[in-house]
């Protein structure tokens, strides 16, 4: 028999528990299926059970026998059992029975990892958003929270029309402002507007994410691929492209003013993906390529690399000609609470207060990295801006072997070909993210990356 009990009223935590008592042996079809439950994580480590007699009622069996199998199961390590507290499952049980798919996953996962694309999520400024979030919760009208504009939450349009005028030089007003979950579903829209009005080709640069070139031929459009010098991306016909001009992703190039030009009168749409424009050491952040030609230029923008990945909040600034066919073609848009988080954290200052912080971080990282390198005679580039810096001046069959001994130490590398389209053999190099590591890791990290680069 398969019994689905519900301990409410006797679970001091009320949970709900389903235990497949099959067959006529109760007793070991009761151990069996509390151990399933503990292997496959639905009981977790510290979760109290019932008393033998509660869940003998819930169950309908003998209370010895439940008596009896929590006394095996405290004996073999799975479950605690204290005077006063009761039978919970034990700390240990997790790990011993950790034998399935996802702990060799766990296994199998790097301890330092260098790649580039993601920010230190542990520097997320947690207390601040949940302010942001209480007060903006607090104020905000019921309506908000039904099903809206497909544009995104008013408040968060305004918020970002300040903010992008302000800090990146962007022209544009709220009701050219789309909201959507991530940069990849806006590329989608974009790209899905882009097929839909007659257009064919897209270019894009010959190094970036693979994932952008796979989201725009899933909509049917056929790729160019752009060439890349010391200037940037060269100009191509198209019927639109994606650059990413600001900060050339993974090279790290910004991109020619002159080729700014020439890209804005040669192709009818630019899609800017400005990724980490706020993220500038040297100078002053490089402007929006927007403010040349705000009628032909798309711009993207993300909380991804300021915040975190996990926040699923990105921007896009549309021409007006294309604002209903892409509000049209954005899937769903991101939560309403997060929407009028990220209008408070903009408008009362935190997210520019946060910036100042990330990137005062972020610099001192980078100057770490060109420190530990600086007696191995290699070369850095890209290190004005963003959150990782390039490797070029190392020949393919050494990057193979540096790859390799990485993954040997627990540190997790990538290789420039991991971003390139098609292969080059004469740019062979590592692309180092000097991110992503939580700041207690860094260290080591770099130590690790001396290391194996000095083989």
């Amino acid at each position: 028999m398969i019994r689905s009990i519900s301990v409410a009223e006797t679970w001091a935590k009320s949970l709900d528990l389903h235990l497949d008592l099959s067959g006529t042996r109760v007793r070991s079809s009761l151990e069996s299926a509390l151990l399933v439950a503990i292997r496959d994580g639905r009981l977790h480590p510290g979760t109290r059970l019932p008393s033998s007699r509660a869940l003998a009622a819930d169950l309908g069996v003998a209370r010895n026998t439940v008596a009896e199998v929590y006394s095996q199961l405290v004996a073999a390590g799975w479950l605690t059992a204290q005077t006063g507290s009761g039978t919970s499952v034990a700390a240990r049980a997790a790990a011993a029975g950790a034998t399935g798919p996802a702990s060799s996953e766990a296994a199998r996962q790097p301890r330092y990892d260098l790649r580039p694309g993601e920010p230190d999520v542990s520097s997320f400024p947690r207390r601040e958003w949940l302010a942001a979030a209480r007060k903006a919760l607090a104020v905000a009208p019921d309506h908000v929270l039904g099903y809206g504009d497909r544009r995104g939450l008013p408040e968060l349009r305004a918020a970002l029309a300040e903010y992008l005028s302000r800090a990146r030089g962007v022209v544009t007003d709220p009701a050219r402002i789309l909201i959507c979950s991530g940069y990849a579903a806006g590329l989608a829209a974009v790209s899905r507007a882009l097929r839909e009005a007659g257009a064919r080709t897209v270019a894009v640069e010959e190094y970036g994410h693979q994932l952008h070139r796979d989201i725009v031929t899933a909509q049917g459009l056929d790729l160019r691929l752009l060439s890349i010098d010391g200037r940037g991306a060269v100009p191509a016909d198209a019927d639109a492209v994606v650059l990413t001009p600001a900060h050339q992703f993974p090279l790290g190039m910004t991109l020619d003013p002159r080729r700014r030009r020439a890209f804005i009168e040669r192709v009818p749409l630019v899609i800017e993906d400005d990724y980490d424009g706020e993220f500038r050491y040297d100078r002053q952040p490089v402007g929006a390529m927007q403010a040349l030609a705000p009628d032909r230029v798309l711009y993207a923008g993300t909380a991804s690399k300021s915040l975190a990945p996990g926040v699923r909040l990105a921007w896009l600034v549309v021409p007006p000609r294309l604002a209903d066919p892409v509000t049209a073609a954005l899937a769903g848009g991101p939560s309403a609470i997060d929407q009028l988080t990220l209008a408070e954290f903009l408008t009362c200052g935190a997210y520019d207060r946060h910036i100042r912080r990330a990137r005062l971080a972020y610099r001192r990282r980078r100057d770490r990295l060109v420190t530990a390198l600086d007696g191995l005679g290699l070369e850095l580039t890209g290190i004005s801006a963003g959150q990782h810096a390039v490797i070029t001046d190392i020949r393919t069959t050494r990057v193979s072997r540096v790859l390799s001994s990485a993954r040997e130490h627990g540190l997790a590398l990538a290789g420039l070909d991991t971003y390139a389209a098609r292969a080059d053999p004469d740019r062979a190099g590592l692309a180092i993210g000097y991110g992503r590591p939580p700041e207690h890791a860094y260290t080591a990290a770099l130590a690790r990356l001396s290391a194996v680069l000095a083989t």
